[in-house]
């Protein structure tokens, strides 16, 4: 039986030669030159940044549009002025003409709306991250298994990047040597008195022109209507993991994709709100810090008040390190390899590629680059680090209960 270590190694060669497998051909395969036919579930600056990023492709078409705010499906009209609008998601997933679906909603309503898209038979993209808790997750798992083979690709970007192929091609070099730690960052800055994430709440903003019922979903804590919860959402653990789920979990997807890493062992995560004291509940600056099965350490440091440091990642290996930013740079280790030379990732991303992914497969029937199992993995990671630093102490991963002791 090939060692965790092992059959990493195996992946990596498989991603770089271009062997990955394909998935059992779904149902709604669509020909090259069929029209597919969209739903969006969220019509928020996400949600319409997704659609025009569709739309511009050929053969797409937005038919229908989901959300609770009325603003925010009068804002739709002008992205597509002839679909039809729902203020409740049900309704859009009834009809049986839209291929599929994009939901771009709040993290703690995802299981909720991808379990009944599923279940209707539509292809999905799912903002990240993709489980908001560890039994959303196991959820999602049971019907996505249970459904008819759909597409579902999860919104992590960069796993269609060429930087992933760039990474793939050094990893599976042998350059790097064992690698034992991966050392990430993502800091930036607003100016004074313009809080990160903090958004306008407009007068519009009311019972009336907001189903706060559906807003709290099937998972969020009964409470009366808040419109300043309902616009910064991101502020507050009922709807959101913080800056965890927004960035950390992109830049643990790339990895997670390239060394085909699973699960953490343990995760530890301390912080606090340093910085923005304007009543939000998560943490403004943090450090994380994953412990793998592969003998592999993730360190992950964020803040929202100085931008020096940016958003990079390195991987450290006896031979090497794989430095990524706006490119991938491998750079040796001299102690190992005295001859070794610094190389640079050629490849260049097309705009739009990890939609234009998606629809590929839809039309072909492979598999996404950001599959249901890696969303799984990087969701559960995530998760990990917020009970960490919610409980005050080093949490673990149960791997036979799938629970967080």
């Amino acid at each position: 039986m090939n060692s965790p270590r092992d059959s990493r190694r195996l992946f990596i060669g498989k991603v770089a030669t271009g062997l990955a497998g394909t998935m059992a051909s779904p149902s709604a395969v669509l020909s090259a030159g069929s029209r597919i036919r969209l739903g969006i579930i969220g019509c928020g600056d996400r949600g319409l940044q997704l659609v025009r990023e569709a739309l511009s492709f050929p053969n797409t078409e937005a038919v229908a549009f989901a959300d609770v705010y009325t603003r925010r499906l009068e804002e739709a009209r002008r992205v597509a002025s002839d679909a039809r609008h729902y203020p409740d998601y049900r309704g859009l997933l009834e009809d049986k003409s839209i291929d599929a679906v994009v939901i771009a909603t709040p993290q703690h309503l995802h299981a909720e709306h991808f379990i009944a898209a599923i279940e209707a038979g539509k292809h999905i993209y799912l903002e990240k991250t993709m489980a908001f808790t560890v039994d959303d997750a196991k959820r999602m798992r049971a019907a996505y298994r249970k459904a008819s083979p759909c597409v579902v690709q999860i919104g992590h970007q960069s796993c269609s990047s060429a930087m992933a192929a760039d990474a793939a091609a050094f990893l599976s070099s042998g350059k790097l040597g064992r690698i034992t730690a991966i050392e990430a960052r993502h800091f930036r800055n607003t100016p004074h008195g313009k809080a990160q994430w903090s958004r306008p709440v407009y007068p519009d903003v009311t019972p009336e022109n907001v189903l706060w019922s559906h807003f709290l979903g099937d998972a969020a804590a009964n409470r009366d209507f808040d419109a300043h919860r309902f616009v910064n959402w991101r502020l507050f653990w009922d709807y959101s993991g913080g800056n965890v789920f927004e960035n950390m979990c992109q830049q643990l997807a790339f990895w997670y994709q390239a060394l085909d890493l699973q699960i953490p062992q343990t995760a530890t995560m301390a912080g606090g709100v340093f910085l923005w004291k304007d009543g939000r509940e998560v943490p403004d600056t943090m450090h994380v810090s994953l412990v793998h099965g592969e003998d592999l350490l993730f360190n992950w440091s964020s803040g929202f008040g100085n931008n020096h440091l940016g958003s990079s990642e390195e991987v450290l290996g006896t031979d090497g390190t794989l430095s990524k930013s706006a490119t991938i740079r491998y750079t040796p280790q001299k102690v190992n390899l005295p001859t070794g030379r610094e190389s640079i990732g050629q490849g260049v991303t097309a705009k739009n590629a990890h939609m234009h992914n998606f629809f590929d497969a839809i039309r072909n029937g492979k598999a996404p680059n950001c599959p249901f199992d890696l969303g799984f993995r990087v969701s559960i990671a995530c998760r990990m680090a917020v009970e960490s630093y919610r409980q005050n102490r080093t949490v673990a991963w149960d791997p036979v209960s799938e629970d967080i002791v």
